[in-house]
């Protein structure tokens, strides 16, 4: 480790302000960055710790019926606050890492740092939901733009999340065992007649949805709907725990799983 400030806003304004100094960064449960700090892959001057900010933390529900959670909420908040509101949700958060993880990391600071095999990233874009930062509101959509790209711009924190809430839910995952991050992971949600279907740990371009799949199950939501469907193995990563053929075979059968759970 190397010498550096640690700044403890206890309000989001203050928190921007912080973020402003030369050579900040944001510091949320710190899963990832304590570990990118003690190999020096990153050198921030200041840390701007977010843990200690009361309107970060709360879960509620919004006037359209959505649960907001916020930024620095941990996992383990998020399996218990949100369970009676989105079990599916819930469900998720509570496969995260181990407890020490769930107790610590936030879902903020998931989302910000958008791993490829990340759980909440295939969560927020099945669901539709929406990114608040101090400034503005981001769609999913338009949120996630590639392995660990975001649409946050620097300086820029999560200050909540809002997923509004579908009819049917499941997250599926086949776990890496040592790190316990998605070999490959698929979250479908559904909405009437419109269905979401999105994929992490599978693709060099990080979560994306799958629209074929998609399109099938809102025709008709049952596993048979997806029969017919291959996923393209190009694109796929390729590592010592999976080939991306391999892959691409475990996103449909996870697929089938989520939409088995969701029935």
């Amino acid at each position: 480790m190397y010498d550096f400030e640690i700044a403890k806003p206890t309000t989001i304004a203050d928190a921007v302000t912080a973020l402003q100094m030369e050579e900040a960064q944001a510091l949320g449960g710190g899963q990832t960055l304590i570990p990118t700090l003690k190999q020096r892959l990153a050198m921030p001057s200041v840390l701007v710790s977010l843990s200690g900010i009361p309107e970060m933390k709360g879960v509620c529900l919004g006037d359209a019926g959505e649960v907001c959670i916020g930024g620095a909420a941990t996992h383990a908040a998020v399996a218990r606050d949100v369970a009676a509101h989105y079990p599916g949700l819930a469900h998720l958060a509570r496969g995260i890492g181990d407890p020490a993880v769930r107790n610590r990391g936030t879902i903020g600071g998931s989302l910000a740092n958008n791993d490829p095999a990340a759980c909440y990233p295939a969560a927020a874009l099945a669901s539709g939901a929406t990114i608040i930062t101090p400034t503005r509101q981001i769609a999913a959509d338009d949120y996630f733009q590639g392995m660990f790209a975001t649409a946050l711009e620097e300086g820029e924190i999560i200050t909540e999340v809002r997923f509004p809430v579908p009819q049917a839910a499941s997250y599926q995952k086949f776990v890496q065992p040592a790190s316990r991050f998605a070999l490959v992971g698929v979250f479908v949600a559904k909405f009437g007649d419109d269905v979401r279907v999105a994929v992490t740990g599978a693709s060099e371009d990080g979560v994306f949805r799958w629209s074929e799949a998609e399109a099938a199950l809102s025709a008709d939501f049952r596993e048979t709907a997806l029969a017919g469907l291959t996923v393209p193995s190009d694109g796929m990563i390729g590592d010592i725990h999976g080939a991306p053929d391999y892959r691409a075979h475990l996103v449909k059968v996870m697929t089938r799983r989520a939409v088995a759970a969701a029935i």
